[in-house]
């Protein structure tokens, strides 16, 4: 697999690959440009000058090659979910719930677009200006560079790749290193389905060399992230040298409250969505699980139980569960943060086996709000750290002492109490009676403190990717 430049298929100027692995067996799938920042500047070169052609293309009509580009993806459904289920380790059922989710990202936001509408003043609102009239439009704000993370490639080019086109951008994707195979195959769709060259790129490498060159390229006029909290820090400081925007959705260590009241065998199904999709490789995952301490013992064993009936194994199987982690290295992660915690007095009641690069689900007990896990070590696996508490108060103090502050959510049947602990949580989504894993397409989906900046969403991303520009018609009533 090649770069996508300028509707070119490039190797890396220096002729560097990087080899792309499934992590399940390990086999070598492909090799991708290994970039460089000179990669970066012809890319962005290129973009700079496609974008204001495309600026020109009546909204319907790129409305009408995105549409092309959905009935592309459907046509190649099973082809891309093969892919993306070999080269990032989920399931091949999830895979395919992944790609089925592009229709909705892509038409909703052909859709949002057509009712994106300005602002009138009043006239005469304000001494001054009683004969002028004043309204707003938007136009596109450039090239928008989307760095896009392992775990969900194709929900989040979903999210930033249409979204960005639509409005009358240039894109340069910049895929994970681990998985970038199905972005490089959808960005060649986007190429058949008629977006012209330059419009749509797609440029791989490591994220310290690629990304950081597109965040302080000075040609670049939009930076949307995805990833950890780390990345994104480097690149605010990297876009800051050009004052460059970006939207940044980063990590998180999501509180899952269970209070006395709260149904156990809803919040045992909601664990296993929220914590064992993906393997746990979600931003927004149910990450920290406090539970009434007079109810803790029913509801582990009840956690214990349901996980014995989980099928971990290869992606591939239709019947698979839970699968591996994105590489081996991933895996070590996580055991080395099992072993730390237990360290900190921790107990394994279920699980804790890595094996390559899968670790089985695991359920760690006699976990206390001071040790890392209940703050902000962000363990991205298939972890269940149970954490007691005595009053709501004491939950909320739990879920508020990280310095992320994604999602979290509260299981009660005392709606006064739900809607006080959604109130009260530190975050960007408070879900009741469900998990923290909850990101329809229309929401606006962001983190507070530490988690990110801005929000991404059909609700509210094709604002972030244009430039409000005001029109003045000075006296014309007079």
């Amino acid at each position: 697999m090649r770069n996508l430049v300028n509707g070119k298929e490039l190797d890396s100027s220096d002729g560097q690959a990087i080899e792309v692995r499934n992590p399940a067996n390990n086999q070598l799938i492909a090799t991708v440009p290994a970039s460089t920042p000179e990669d970066v500047d012809y890319c962005v070169k290129y973009a700079k000058e496609a974008q204001k052609k495309w600026a020109e293309v009546p909204l319907y009509e790129r409305g009408r090659i995105l549409e092309k580009f959905i009935t592309l993806v459907e046509r190649d459904t099973e082809t891309l979910a093969m892919t993306l289920c070999r080269e990032t380790g989920k399931p091949i059922k999830e895979a395919r719930a992944e790609i089925a989710n592009t229709r909705t990202f892509v038409s909703a936001y052909i859709e949002k677009a057509k009712h994106l509408y300005g602002i009138n003043i009043p006239v005469g609102n304000e001494p001054g200006v009683e004969n002028t009239m004043q309204f707003t439009i938007r136009q596109p704000i450039g090239v928008v560079a989307c760095i896009i993370p392992f775990n969900f490639p194709c929900d989040l080019f979903g999210q930033k790749v249409p979204s960005a086109l639509i409005m009358g951008n240039a894109v340069i994707v910049k895929p994970s290193t681990y998985n970038p195979l199905t972005l490089h195959k959808y960005c060649l769709l986007l190429k058949e389905a008629g977006i012209p060259d330059g419009v749509i790129n797609c440029i791989s490498g490591e994220g310290p060399i690629v990304g950081q060159a597109l965040a302080r390229h000075k040609g670049v006029n939009l930076v949307s992230v995805t990833g950890s909290t780390e990345v994104g820090i480097e690149t605010m400081e990297s876009a800051s040298r050009n004052l460059t925007h970006v939207m940044l959705e980063l990590g998180g260590n999501d509180a899952f409250i269970i209070d006395k009241d709260g149904d156990l065998d809803l919040a045992v199904e909601e664990l296993v969505w929220g914590r064992l999709y993906n393997t746990g490789q979600v931003c927004c995952a149910s990450k920290r699980f406090l539970v009434h301490n007079s109810i803790i013992g029913e509801f582990t064993a009840k956690v214990i139980a349901k996980l014995r009936r989980i099928k971990v194994g290869d992606p591939m199987n239709e019947d698979t569960q839970v699968g591996c982690l994105i590489n081996k290295e991933a895996a070590e992660r996580v055991q080395d943060q099992v072993r730390k915690t237990i360290a900190q007095g921790a107990h394994v009641a279920f699980g804790g086996r890595r094996n390559g690069a899968y670790f089985e689900p695991t359920v760690l007990v006699d976990v206390t709000k001071e040790m890392d896990v209940m703050k902000d070590m962000e363990i991205f696996g298939p972890v269940i750290p149970i954490c007691g508490f005595d009053t709501i108060e004491e939950a909320i103090e739990i879920a508020n002492q990280s310095t992320y502050g994604l999602c979290g959510n509260i299981i009660t049947r005392d709606i006064n109490n739900a809607f006080k602990v959604a109130s009260k949580l530190e975050v960007g989504g408070a879900i009741i009676n469900g998990s923290s894993f909850f990101r329809s397409a229309e929401m606006p989906f962001g983190g507070w403190k530490h988690s990110g900046i801005g929000n991404e969403g059909i609700a509210s991303t094709l604002e972030e990717m244009s430039r409000v520009k005001t029109i003045i018609l000075k006296n014309v009533l007079k």
